[in-house]
């Protein structure tokens, strides 16, 4: 159902004022009406066809990445000067990613840049669908920042290419006819079918890990990333020494870490690259509010504190 007149003003309000607000070099040509577009496939993409109430809306696209998506938009309309930018910023980025993910195998550097090089007709937008340019850009909806997307692109892209090579039949064969091989999955910019299960066990596997902590143990998450508080803050108000406190919640961290991939290893019989990925798709797209969690386990620890 498409929106009603008064919803469409409000994102069009929503978007211009964003737009205003972000970093935006005028050579990028990104006018409110493109960037409007990007913000209103973007609040689809989180609400889907439930139209959602104005203050959601608003909150979500006030949350988003502006600056990262008004280049989105710039670099998948073609424009040169923000192509630029974005290879002399993010090409290192893609390297360094790659080289996280694919350097453990053989062929080490060589395979890391052959992942980030892939990318970039996708993104650039060398295809064309029914005689329309279409670039991966168009895929980027701004909820997380440009560099953690990117990631989980290559994270999938490296997948797909073990999935690929996996299969029966080989791509090498020529086809019927003596025409080119089939596409390879990898070139695919369609969402991943799995992310949502992935991301599904990924809050299970983290809440179960949560329940089994200590309460202090929680408390101490929960002044860290849920109320932001320093580390000599923390240790004030748990009454331990600021060092104490650090040790304690790297600590911690890895016991939630550790619990969250044997759940994920042992239960859900995971491979490492499957729980790559998972960690890349949590990381761009978390669907489980874990500082409300962390907050509600605050509320219920201060009576004992205080």
């Amino acid at each position: 159902m498409p929106p009603s007149r008064d919803r469409q003003f409000e994102a069009t309000d929503a978007a211009r004022r964003l737009l205003g607000r972000a970093d935006v070099p005028a050579e990028w040509g990104v006018s409110p009406e493109l960037f409007q577009a990007a913000v209103e496939r973007s609040v689809a993409r989180r609400f889907g066809e439930k139209m959602p109430e104005a203050k959601n809306a608003e909150a979500y696209v006030e949350s988003l990445h502006a600056t990262d998506l008004a280049l989105a938009c710039a670099c998948s309309a073609g424009n040169e000067v923000a192509w630029d930018h974005f290879v002399a910023h993010y090409r290192p980025e893609l390297y360094r990613a790659a080289r996280a993910i694919a350097g453990r195998s053989d062929g080490g550097n060589d395979n890391a840049r052959e992942l980030a090089d892939s990318l970039y007709a996708e993104l650039y937008g060398l295809r064309e669908t029914a005689g329309k340019r279409k670039s991966l850009f168009d895929y980027y909806h701004g909820r997380s920042k440009m560099g953690t997307w990117l990631h989980a692109i290559l994270a999938q892209r490296y997948v797909d290419e073990i999935r690929r090579t996996r299969r029966t039949d080989s791509l090498d064969e020529p086809a019927e006819g003596g025409g080119p091989a089939p596409e390879p999955a990898a070139l695919d910019t369609a969402p991943d079918p799995e992310r949502e299960r992935y991301l599904a066990m990924v809050q299970a596997a983290v809440t179960t890990a949560l329940d089994a902590l200590e309460a202090h143990d929680r408390l101490r998450l929960a002044y860290y990333y849920a109320e932001e508080l320093t580390l000599a803050q923390i240790g004030r108000l748990m009454r331990e020494h600021e060092s104490t406190v650090s040790r304690q919640l790297e600590r911690t961290r890895k016991e939630v870490r550790r619990r969250v991939e044997a759940a994920l290893r042992q239960e859900k019989k995971l491979s490492e690259a499957q729980l790559r990925l998972c960690y890349e798709y949590a990381r761009e797209e978390w669907p489980f509010d874990l500082t409300l969690r962390l907050r509600s386990e605050q509320a219920r620890a201060m009576p004992a504190r205080e």
